[in-house]
């Protein structure tokens, strides 16, 4: 007898599972059960169809090969039933069914399950500010708010746009407004700064001085309290202005939707996530769970996350599709990895920043690295600023994030310590790790390794060093007593240095002549060493360690520095 298998929720993990189920076992009867009348789209899309990159919210719904997924492709294509318009109200795990609602007639039913998905996907977070309900202000979450959102904009009906929450969706959307709108865009954020949690504060502050250039006024550490308008949003209001508004998008994170499990008697995560194992079963072997409802084990921690993303959506339906067909499949957790553009930039990362490893209870260090990411002598090359988060006991590698106009670049060595990270990898295997390498794609010693040489050089005390964002406020209070920054560069650059050279903390000394002119150097004074990326700055240190003089030297260099708005 064909096994009934019941799947709630059609948009990435539940159609995925339906799907691979009927590939792998034909014989099964496999129904999708859709509270809305919108089902296999793509959400991740909805701020590249707003911004117009999408021109056709179609697009969102349509195959690899542009066929819409709609209910009769799911039905003649796959053997998948997809019910939409009905919505799950409870599961009855003693009878193996489910009660259901028809929308559209307000009828119910129970419909009966031998294996049951669940595939509830999350609910965006609500402020509870007053008037919150007022017409133009919108969430992202699904494709009435992404029609709501484009159809005002393209009526041109938005002239100002304020997006609360600084995070993937808010930038995504602040991207889409400015940019191709060309709307007056504001971002408020209640935190301290943009992406909070996930990149250190000197990647986030080169992220903000790239949205500010992009037109996107950025407000951190404030509070929206209300929304206001006569009958329509006029003004959004935080605690401390008024920002007037013709479009609010409340992107202030999501929440599992994880209810009809939890009355269901299924264990629940702090955190709201649906708690399942290595096989993505809840604590009841015939119900399965994935996507953005459940609690996934975070691989660096051990500690449960909640982590909604399309990617993981789809590789844990294909897994729960195998298991259900008896091929025991297993998805042990993740690390966390991200990427968000910004205009004509990318910031990404993959397991802990510093703040979270020390959260977590790590003894860790942040090891910053500016470089060229090709050939210092092919033309199109970019500076790419990494961060690599490491443990002092163990050398363990905890995390890496980056920030370059060199987008697929990025991501691309992201990716590859993504895929070490839950190995153990560390500082040393960084160090050796066997990259591609052609001029136009690469330098001979490729970033990542350098990344991992500038980590062991701090982790073995040869290198002492002052992160950009210190040294930022070090410079802005440059004649403090017991410094002196010492520029080591073989040619400072023009008016600005014959400028710096007037102030009486400030030496220019080549690098490879300081051995040669250690009696300039003031004795009674603490050296800060500056140079473009910081790889000379590192050798002047070693010579001045070997004379016996106390220096710092600054990561990422000047380069690092001025990317973070520092004017030096």
């Amino acid at each position: 007898m064909s096994q009934r298998v019941l799947v709630i929720g059609g948009v990435a993990l539940g159609p995925k599972a339906a799907c691979r189920i009927k590939r792998l076992d034909p014989h099964a009867d496999v129904t999708v059960l859709e509270a809305t009348s919108h089902f296999s789209y793509g959400g991740c899309g909805i701020p590249y169809y707003v911004s117009g990159d999408v021109s056709d919210i179609k697009e969102l719904s349509t195959t690899s090969f542009h066929v819409l997924r709609d209910a009769p492709f799911f039905r003649d294509a796959k053997g998948v039933a997809i019910l939409a318009n009905i919505r799950a109200l409870a599961i009855n795990r003693d009878k193996k069914t489910v009660t259901v609602r028809h929308e559209s007639s307000g009828a119910t039913e129970d419909l009966p399950y031998d294996k049951l998905v669940i595939a509830t996907g999350a609910s965006p977070r609500r402020l509870n500010a007053p008037g919150e309900d007022l017409p133009g202000i919108s969430a992202v979450a699904n494709l009435a708010h992404a029609a709501y959102i484009k159809d005002m904009v393209a009526a041109g009906k938005v002239g100002k746009a304020v997006v609360v929450g600084a995070g993937f969706i808010g930038l995504e959307m602040a991207e889409a407004f400015a940019d191709m709108w060309g709307i007056e865009t504001t971002v408020v954020e209640f935190m301290p700064q943009l992406m909070p949690n996930l990149v250190s504060p000197g990647l986030a502050t080169m992220a903000v001085q790239n949205l500010e250039k992009h037109g996107v006024t950025m407000h951190f550490g404030e509070k929206v309290v209300a929304f206001e308008g006569d009958g329509k949003l006029e003004r959004v209001v935080t605690d401390k202005r008024v920002i007037e508004a013709d479009l609010a998008i409340v992107a202030v994170g999501v929440t599992p939707n994880s209810e009809l499990a939890k009355a269901a008697g299924l264990d629940v995560a702090p955190n709201g996530g649906i708690v399942v194992n290595e096989y993505l079963q809840t604590t009841d072997p015939d119900i399965y769970a994935g996507g953005d409802c459940i609690a996934l084990p975070n691989l660096l921690t051990g500690q449960l996350m909640h982590l909604p993303m399309g990617s993981m959506a789809n590789r844990q339906g294909r897994i729960i599709g195998d298991n259900l067909a008896g091929l025991q499949r297993t998805f042990p957790g993740a690390v966390g990895s991200f990427c968000v553009k910004l205009f004509d930039h990318a910031l990404t990362g993959t397991g802990l920043c510093l703040a979270g490893a020390k959260r977590a209870g790590y003894d860790a260090v942040n090891v910053h690295l500016s470089q060229l990411d090709r050939a210092h002598f092919y033309p199109s090359k970019a500076l790419m600023y990494l961060d690599l988060v490491v443990d002092k006991a163990t050398r363990r590698v905890l995390g890496i994030q980056g920030f370059t106009s060199q987008m697929d670049a990025v991501v691309g060595r992201i990716n590859v310590v993504a895929g070490l990270l839950p190995r153990g990898l560390t500082v040393d295997e960084l160090s050796n790790v066997e990259m591609a390498y052609s001029p136009p794609f690469a330098a001979a010693m490729d970033i990542l390794n350098a990344l991992a040489n500038a980590a062991d050089n701090l982790l073995a005390g040869r290198h002492r060093p002052v992160s950009p964002d210190e040294f930022g406020t070090m410079w802005a209070d440059a004649e403090q007593d017991g410094l002196c920054f010492l520029d080591v560069r073989a040619n400072p650059d023009g008016v600005r240095a014959v400028e710096r050279l007037k102030m009486p903390n400030y030496l220019a000394i080549p690098q490879d002549e300081i051995p040669g002119r250690l009696g300039e150097l003031p004795a009674d004074k603490k050296l800060v060493l500056l140079c473009n990326t910081g790889t000379r700055a590192y050798e002047a240190q070693i010579m001045l360690d070997q004379a016996g003089r106390e220096s710092i030297a600054v990561q990422g260099g000047l380069a690092s520095v001025e990317k973070m708005g520092v004017d030096v």
